[in-house]
């Protein structure tokens, strides 16, 4: 074999020998003198292998170099790839960290527009919902505990709780709401009628979604229609005339026909009676405007509340004045002072209820159930503490 291999050496260097003949120069020297140089075969075939050597060598180093420098490139472009991702990863991280704060300020605004400052009762209906793990509505649709949160990433884990928290306190608002419809029924009141009648402008406090281009999550949606709920029940509760619109008893002049004090004639009486004091205070039955301060014949002296929902309350014979038309009242706010003017044997409040215009008896309204007083009032309390 190396036999064969050195016969194939020397075969092809007798053939490039065969290609570079022995070759003479002649020129001429400085003094005239011609001078001859000869090279040889041997040195020609050196020389053209060892140039060719030089450029194998010249390119292989080129290719090397040029690999080398794409193996950089391909290696930088993958080094900026992963700091594009890992920025592009920061910035998401970022921007869901601000997103869940957005969204906790919105929580904590929604929290307060609803409930006050004062919100000790539903706190503590928080916590025994979160306690007692509910089965219904939208917690247990989220399939996610706050014990398994600690073994994702911390903002999820924020997620988690901010999404368990909407859940617990849509349990405790249609609670709540469930409560104000008990008592508007218990009035003989339909109170999906009155809620969906309540006006817009009165639905409660507008809180904006923190991101308007993202949609809300299914547990802030539901929230947020019971939110919705609760707010016109609440204010088709305020409307209802509940509270007493005096501290006077009830007179046994009642709502219907009876005879007429004046004559002896059977004739309708289209409210009830309270006898007092001249000058006591005449308190608004129910949050509502004032729409009328004046003089109406037969009333004397005579103040109307609108409600909303057709409901109006009429107070008469007034010796004085303490509302004036358009001002806002609440329940239990003084509009007049009792008096005798108008068609009257007495000092007492000549108290109506109208529903579309037609007068209805007050009784029922007035000797409602005491939770029915009770819901009115912490609504009316919800108020003032909303400022």
């Amino acid at each position: 074999m190396l036999q064969r291999c050195k016969l194939g050496i020397f075969s092809l260097w007798v053939r490039i020998a065969a290609l570079c003949p022995e070759r003479q120069f002649l020129f001429q020297s400085g003094g005239g003198k011609l001078q001859r140089v000869r090279i040889s075969s041997r040195t020609q075939v050196s020389t053209l292998l060892l140039s060719a050597a030089l450029l194998i060598g010249a390119a292989t180093l080129a290719l090397s170099f040029s690999w080398n420098r794409s193996e950089m490139e391909r290696e930088s472009a993958a080094i900026n790839a992963k700091t594009r991702a890992i920025a592009e990863y920061r910035k998401s991280i970022e921007q869901r960290a601000r997103d869940l704060e957005a969204r906790q300020d919105f929580m904590d605004d929604l929290y307060h527009a609803h409930f006050g400052e004062d919100a000790s009762q539903t706190n503590g209906a928080l916590k025994d919902l979160s306690e007692s793990a509910p089965t219904q509505g939208g917690a247990d649709s989220l399939k996610v505990r706050i014990s398994a949160a600690q073994d994702i990433h911390p903002l999820g884990a924020i997620d988690a709780r901010q999404r368990r928290f909407a859940a617990l306190l849509t349990h405790v608002v249609k609670r709540r709401a469930d409560e104000t419809a008990h008592a508007i029924r218990s009035l003989g009141l339909n109170p999906d009628l009155l809620a969906r009648a309540a006006p817009r402008a009165q639905g409660g406090p507008f809180v904006p979604w923190p991101d308007g281009q993202r949609p809300m999550p299914r547990e802030f949606e539901r929230l947020s229609d019971a939110l919705a709920r609760m707010e016109s029940l609440e204010t088709s509760l305020k409307t209802i005339p509940s509270g007493l619109p005096t501290m006077a008893p009830m007179q046994s002049s009642s709502y219907g026909y009876r005879r007429d004090p004046f004559n002896g004639h059977a004739a309708f009486h289209a409210g009830i009676d309270f006898p007092g004091r001249h000058g006591e205070p005449i308190l608004a039955a129910a949050t509502g405007r004032v729409t009328f301060v004046g003089q109406r014949s037969g009333y004397g002296n005579v103040v109307e509340i609108t409600h909303g929902n057709s409901l109006m309350t009429r107070y008469a014979h007034l010796s004085g004045f303490n509302a004036r038309v358009g001002q806002q009242v609440i329940r239990g706010h003084q509009i007049a002072r009792m008096g005798s003017t108008g068609r009257s044997t007495g000092d007492h409040l000549h108290f109506e209820v109208r529903l579309k215009g037609e007068p209805v008896n007050p009784r029922p309204f007035l000797e409602a159930a005491r939770n029915v007083q009770q819901v009115a009032a912490a609504r009316n309390a919800d108020i003032r503490s909303r400022g």
